[in-house]
């Protein structure tokens, strides 16, 4: 497969955010535009209306250097995997995550001192992949084993071994568990209640169509009506039904999951997260 037919097959919001930071990027090293004018100051934004860096601080990832390669490699890897699983026909609630999580960083990065924060958005896509896929047998180096939940852990540790900040992946992993929280779990404690229920005019902006004929509340949109839209466990059956390709599977270990075998990951040796 080509780029071409590669990059064509993504899905539209991980396609999107993945061309926004490589133009941003690529702009920013041909001097086309500076990272002076789309860094997060909330002072410019507030009295100079310098509104874009709310959403442009996100895009840019540093010079083009192996660093900024490596960032694209795991934003694409978890925020497709995202879209394509757990977030299925539903890019519309995949982009509200997306939101949420940005007014979260937004918010704190005043007092984080922080002026880019795409690797955190992206480290809030590792922590929220890793909560949804709780079974999954991942393997660091080769060094030691442990489930997809401790992901996260495991980068951060190995950035601060590298002497980088923690600041920007914890940062990440509170928007990723405020978004867990309140999607996944506080639903289960006040069933009819979802705090986080995707707006439907940002839903409608995207295809909504039913998973599969007989999947279990699926969500349909036809004439500007909604249906009972699926929650985790619906979506994660269905995947175990229908079956699901894991991201850098391993051929050595299989790690069986209620009658589907999830192929176990060997070599996440790349940081995420460091600071600009």
């Amino acid at each position: 497969m080509d780029v071409t037919e590669w990059y064509k097959q993504l899905p539209v919001i991980t396609r999107g955010y993945l061309t926004l930071c490589v133009l941003t990027t690529a702009g920013c090293a041909l001097e086309i535009i500076t990272p002076f004018n789309i860094y997060f100051n909330s002072k410019l934004i507030l009295y100079k209306h310098e509104y874009w860096r709310l959403f442009t601080n996100f895009f840019y990832f540093g010079s083009l250097s192996l660093d900024f390669f490596f960032h694209m490699f795991f934003l694409t890897k978890y925020s497709k995997s995202l879209e394509e699983g757990s977030f299925r026909r539903r890019s519309g609630d995949f982009l509200w995550m997306l939101l949420f999580g940005g007014a979260i960083l937004v918010c704190a990065a005043p007092w984080a001192n922080m002026q880019f924060l795409g690797s955190s958005l992206t480290f809030m896509m590792v922590y929220v992949w890793g909560r949804r896929h709780q079974y999954v047998q991942l393997s660091f180096l080769g060094l030691f084993n442990f489930t997809a939940p401790y992901l996260p852990w495991v980068l951060l540790a190995f950035s601060v071994m590298l002497g980088n900040s923690p600041v920007v992946d914890l940062m990440g992993m509170a928007a990723g568990h405020a978004y867990y929280f309140l999607e996944d779990v506080y639903p289960r404690m006040s069933p009819g209640r979802r705090p986080l229920k995707t707006p439907r005019a940002l839903a409608a902006l995207f295809e909504q169509r039913a998973m599969q004929p007989g999947a279990a509340a699926a969500r349909v949109w036809r004439a500007g009506q909604e249906a009972e839209e699926p929650g985790p466990d619906e979506v994660e059956a269905w995947e175990q039904a229908h079956g699901e390709e894991e991201i850098m599977p391993a051929p050595e270990e299989e790690e069986p999951r209620e009658g589907l075998r999830r192929r176990a990951f060997a070599g996440v040796g790349n940081r995420l997260g460091g600071e600009e």
